[in-house]
C-alpha cells in the first residue's frame, strides 16, 4: 500500500507543478502584451518560449492525472483481489 500512496502523491505533485507552470506562462504572456518595448523578432521568440512553457505545463498536468488514474486502477485491482 505504501507504493500506492507515493503514486498518488507523485501524480498530485505533477498536476500542481503543471498548474504552476501554466499560471506563470499565462501571466508572462498577459504581461508581455501590455508592454511593447522589445524588437519584433525578440518579442516573437519570447512569445514562442512562453507558449512552449504553457504546453509543457499542460502535458505535465495530464501526465500527473494519468499517474493518479493508474494508481487508482491498481488500488482497485488490489482491493478486488483481496476481497
Amino acid at each position: 500500500m505504501e507504493i500506492q500512496g507515493n503514486a498518488f502523491s507523485a501524480g498530485l505533485g505533477a498536476i500542481q507543478s503543471g498548474r504552476r507552470r501554466i499560471d506563470q506562462a499565462v501571466g508572462d504572456i498577459a504581461g508581455s502584451s501590455l508592454r511593447r518595448v522589445e524588437p519584433p523578432q525578440a518579442e516573437a521568440a519570447d512569445l514562442a518560449t512562453r507558449l512552449v512553457a504553457l504546453e509543457v505545463g499542460k502535458v505535465e498536468a495530464q501526465a500527473g492525472a494519468k499517474v493518479i488514474e493508474t494508481a487508482d486502477a491498481a488500488l482497485g485491482t488490489l482491493i478486488d483481489t483481496r476481497a
